[in-house]
């Protein structure tokens, strides 16, 4: 691939992450009609085929945003641009009724680049969560549908600094991104009646991060990684709006909240200890943990969503139940390249990890938990050092004690690294 190819490749690609919206939830699922729907973890498609770990590994080939203090691991020649998509498969059942569907999109763009000797930085969009649900039932009198979309995403720009083993790094983000859910309602005696909650969301966001590398031998590490993003108020407004769906008239207002001082983010916190041994192949195993703190943040209902047909006096009936606990989730994956320095098919990257997760979401006293398995495999193009990274992930879905609805997920990842020497000039002799 020339210079004139790749330059062409890598504008295309822009374009095609500027032009697309992203979501960390690209299947329908009901559990994201809740609270901010379904939360990302900022992994790529190299860390989703390790469990999504990644609080305490840096190198100088792929692009890590789960800890900023990762960006200056980077060498000064070096300009790293990496885009992933997902295709995902699911197949959920709720008592005897079972349901597929086929969903996928973009995921998140990202660039990596350095600064100066022992500082690098990063800039790019990746989902901080995503909404999207269709399913409807009979009520007394009529049928409900209820409909979701849209999601929250996050612009970022990070720094970082390494000195002798310690990274220290600091992502700012401008989050933004609107989340819709309506109800219909169709009464048995002929129309049809819509209330709709839209959030519009326009805020922005720090998260902190450390490492510190520590050299157990010659060709052995050890490091340790944390991060650190702390509880704030977000920005933007909410609002509740009534029509009949067949007449001309426009919407009615009902509801309208500002976010700020009725909606929070948590104190989260993210910790990883990470292995690496590299000699004629190459060994690396992540552990981590993330600890969020939902149960501590304020999530206002705004008054006005609810079903026109419902006989409860409670207005935000839609809703009812839902509460925030803290969220707790373990990753452990590794990664082994059999020869560094081998034939093609030798350093070829083979990615297996697993997590388990104790969800945000708390409905009717039931926790969301989720727990999958991942592997993938990183193949490097046959004439540089980009690397297509090619995933497979299972994860099953539900609550606990009461299981609502059982969901099993089969994801497809794709990701292209893009490696290049772009701040190399070549000497004319």
């Amino acid at each position: 691939m020339n210079k004139t190819s790749k330059s062409i490749l890598f504008a295309l690609a822009a374009l095609l992450a500027l032009a697309t919206p992203l979501s960390a939830q690209n299947i329908s699922t009901p559990y994201s009609m809740y609270g901010y729907g379904i939360l990302g973890d900022r992994a790529t498609s190299m860390q989703r085929q390790m469990g999504s770990v990644g609080y305490a590994m840096h190198s100088g080939r792929q692009i890590n945003v789960m800890n900023p203090a990762s960006y200056a691991s980077i060498d000064s020649l070096t300009f790293l641009f990496d885009i992933g998509a997902d295709l995902t498969f699911l197949w959920s059942k709720e008592g005897k009724t079972k349901e597929n569907s086929i969903g996928g999109g973009l995921d998140y763009v990202t660039l990596q680049f350095p600064i100066a000797k022992h500082f690098g930085a990063s800039i790019g969009m990746l989902p901080y969560s995503g909404v999207g649900y269709a399913f409807g039932n009979d009520i007394a009198h009529g049928a409900r549908e209820n409909q979701g979309s849209g999601g929250i995403n996050m612009a970022y720009l990070g720094f970082a600094a390494n000195y002798f083993g310690l990274g220290l790094g600091l992502n700012v983000s401008y989050n933004f991104g609107t989340i819709i859910n309506d109800v219909y309602v169709t009464p048995s005696t002929g129309g049809q009646f819509l209330s709709e909650h839209v959030m519009e969301i326009r805020d922005w966001d720090v998260n902190v991060g450390l490492q510190y590398t520590l050299p157990v031998s010659k060709f052995d590490a050890v490091t340790l990684g944390a991060t650190y993003s702390p509880k704030k108020s977000l920005h933007g407004k909410s609002w509740v709006t009534t029509q009949e769906v067949q007449m001309e008239a426009r919407p009615d207002t009902v509801g309208y909240l500002n976010l700020s001082g009725n909606y929070f983010t948590p104190n989260s916190f993210g910790v990883g200890v990470n292995y690496l041994h590299e000699k004629v192949s190459r060994l690396m195993v992540e552990f981590d943990f993330t600890y969020q703190l939902w149960s501590q943040v304020k999530y206002s209902e705004i008054k006005g969503f609810r079903d026109p047909m419902s006989p409860s006096t409670n207005p935000d009936v839609v809703f009812a139940g839902m509460d925030f606990s803290n969220r707790m989730r373990l990753g452990l994956g590794g990664e082994f390249v059999p020869k560094v320095r081998g034939s093609y098919m030798e350093r070829v990257a083979y990615r297996l990890g697993g997590y388990f997760c104790n969800d945000y979401l708390n409905i009717l006293g039931n926790r969301v938990r989720e727990y999958g398995l991942t592997c993938g495999f990183g193949f490097h193009t046959p004439q540089d050092k980009t690397v297509i990274n090619v995933g497979f992930e299972w994860k099953h879905r539900t609550t606990t004690p009461s299981v609502l609805i059982s969901e099993n997920y089969f994801n497809i990842t794709l990701g292209l690294n893009f490696n290049e020497l772009w701040f190399w000039q070549r000497k004319i002799r």
